[in-house]
């Protein structure tokens, strides 16, 4: 395969490897997931902590082994960071560590470089599932430290993106104390993705379609299904009623985290902190002016992996 990319994204909560050619979707493209929680307590110390970074070391070097194996050569690597890194003061130790494991820098990614490669990847996993995207088109992309909100056109790319920093992590270890998560904690919540949303310059209005992606929408959209177990496939390119989206976030917000670890469909490094991200999820839904959300789970990686060959 020494033809072969390697794309890597490292978020807030989540590190993510595609290894292949985006084209050759599914059967040529090997794809990885690891919670490794990079950017906990980011938001009070500003710092990675030393055993977020120890997670890191060890799934990066997993991913080192998997993209040797494939043949894939430096200068066909991609690695991006996003919030965690933007944020942290002690960002060039992680730099060190992922030059010495794979050999390249990481792209510590602006807000408005990660709109545009999350955009891009949604829009060509979908049209590649033959589903018509409507514009102007919004990709809703809830992660661990930041949301981003990017409308566009599906031939042309966005036309107005913007990130806020609201994300699953960084508003449960603000906020969240108890379990199950209080009446005035969820409060707490919605009122920063509120003040957010107000401040954004990009309206969810505007939209004529929506998009959901990355892990807080998928997972939340596998219980909307009522899928006995996550599966990519029966998520990918559904459409779902806002109201039932809606329906799902509050049963998530009356469950404990043992309760949401034993559903089949929730990986139990997201279950403590999806109670920030569904909040997040309802936010943003509840200004739309459609009644149906498509849930993509091609996202910022597919990007990535797209930027590689485009």
């Amino acid at each position: 395969m020494s033809d072969a990319l390697a794309a890597i994204d490292c978020g807030t909560n989540t590190i993510k490897l595609l290894v292949g050619d985006p084209a050759d979707e599914p059967d040529g493209v090997r794809r990885e997931s690891r919670m490794i929680r990079l950017g906990q307590g980011v938001d009070a110390t500003g710092r990675l902590a030393p055993e977020a970074l120890q997670r890191a070391w060890a799934a990066i070097d997993e991913y080192a082994g998997i993209i040797r194996e494939a043949g894939v050569g430096v200068d066909r690597i991609r690695f991006c960071a996003t919030s965690a890194t933007r944020d942290a003061s002690n960002a060039a130790d992680f730099t060190a560590g992922v030059r010495a494991r794979l050999g390249i820098d990481p792209e510590v990614l602006s807000g408005e470089e990660e709109a545009r490669l999350a955009f891009d990847g949604a829009v060509r996993g979908l049209t590649a599932a033959a589903v018509e995207v409507h514009g102007p088109a919004l990709v809703v992309d809830i992660g661990g430290g930041s949301t981003e909100l990017i409308l566009g056109a599906p031939t042309t790319g966005p036309t107005a993106a913007h990130s806020m920093d609201i994300g699953s992590v960084r508003l449960h270890e603000r906020h969240v104390r108890h379990d199950p998560v209080t009446d005035d904690e969820v409060a707490a919540v919605v009122a920063d993705i509120d003040a957010a949303l107000d401040a954004c310059p990009v309206d969810p209005a505007a939209a004529r379609s929506v998009i959901a992606v990355a892990g807080t929408n998928t997972t939340i959209a596998a219980g909307t299904l009522g899928l006995a177990a996550y599966d990519r496939d029966l998520i990918h390119a559904r459409v779902l009623p806002v109201p039932d989206v809606l329906a799902q976030v509050d049963r998530l917000l009356v469950m404990t985290v043992a309760e949401r670890r034993a559903l089949g469909w929730m990986h139990p490094g997201r279950a403590d902190v999806i109670d920030a991200g569904a909040l997040i999820v309802a936010r943003v839904l509840m200004r739309l002016s459609v009644d149906t959300v498509t849930v993509a789970e091609t996202d910022i990686l597919d990007g990535i992996a797209w930027s590689l060959v485009s």
